[in-house]
């Protein structure tokens, strides 16, 4: 075999290791996917499982190495095999953003990230600080500790960044998590109360905040707390203007993980609200957008008719 041949092959090899997105695209030009991220190094482990991982999981400014991605769920408790409890890479990003502002190659230890919805009650049954709408159960949350940097600095951190949610207890560790921009302690988390009961914290969320023109983007739905919901299965599509206001651009259906056969699909747990897809045009401008869903035959009084996903952006090369 020739030189050039043998390294064809390992081309093709290093490359069989690395996802450019979870949703696939035809689109590969390399992007950076998320407003807040990393250099893609991360120093991670889990004093539960033993686990660790200190190296490299995005190879690029948007291309990920799926091996590593396979590691770090296993320090966060998840499968990346089984969607339901993926870890958001919007979350790995984050975590990574924080450590190289705070203490550029620390070690992170993951105490709690991935939570079943059933491991979730349990621990609330237990008298925990749990959540019912707890971002863990989505991938999207993480309870932290960081080397070399308190808790509560980490906490004043991301509360002035106003992105993202995180909670500190007075301890060593400090809860990071990428739904709203939110702060609390053990004296204002809400749990134990009416705050999220009949879905009145329902949100929706994209799988990256910067696409291209023609990929495909994922939807999910999130802080969910009582079923079944009626979702109307077209969504909107909003550009957002210069002083914020929003102005439609287009009406469209999306696949559902769940097939939507009616005009009011009902869906009855978490796994059944994710995994929705949508490829934006080809002639889509470039901008800031965001996209709208609403609901149908609500039977939770204080659920929002509709909701919006927090804006994101389509830039193009």
């Amino acid at each position: 075999m020739k030189p050039l041949q043998i390294l064809g092959i390992l081309a093709l090899l290093i490359l069989g290791v690395m996802v450019t997105d979870t949703s696939s695209s035809d689109n590969t030009m390399d992007v950076s996917r998320y407003f807040y991220n990393g250099d893609g190094r991360l120093n991670l482990f889990n004093a539960k499982n033993k686990i660790s991982f200190n190296g490299t999981y995005r190879v690029g400014k948007g291309i990920y190495n799926e091996n590593a991605l396979k590691e770090i769920h296993r320090i966060f408790g998840a499968e990346y095999d089984k969607p339901p409890s993926r870890i958001s890479l919007r979350l790995i990003e984050f975590i990574d953003f924080i450590e190289d502002r705070l203490h550029p190659g620390a070690r992170i230890t993951i105490v709690s990230g991935y939570r079943s919805p059933k491991y979730n009650t349990n621990l609330r049954n237990k008298g925990k600080l749990a959540a019912t709408a707890s971002l863990h159960q989505y991938g999207m949350a993480a309870d932290i500790k960081m080397q070399g940097t308190s808790s509560k600095h980490i906490w004043n951190t991301v509360k002035n960044l106003g992105f993202g949610g995180t909670g500190y207890y007075h301890g060593e560790l400090v809860h990071i998590d990428v739904g709203p921009a939110r702060s609390w302690d053990e004296k204002t988390s809400g749990v134990g109360t009416d705050i999220s009961t009949q879905n009145k914290l329902i949100g929706l969320m994209t799988d990256y905040d910067i696409y291209l023109p023609e990929e495909k983007v994922e939807l999910r739905f999130i802080r969910m707390t009582a079923f079944p919901i009626g979702v109307i299965p077209e969504f909107v599509l909003e550009k957002v203007k210069k002083n914020g206001q929003s102005k439609e651009i287009a009406r469209f259906r999306p696949l559902f993980a769940t097939p939507a056969e009616s005009d009011c699909p009902q869906f009855s747990d978490i796994s059944q609200m994710m995994g929705i897809h949508w490829q934006l045009p080809a002639d889509i401008s470039p901008g800031r957008y965001k996209i709208r869903a609403s609901f149908c035959q609500k039977l939770w009084e204080d659920m929002p008719t509709e909701i919006t996903t927090p804006e994101f952006d389509i830039i193009t090369q």
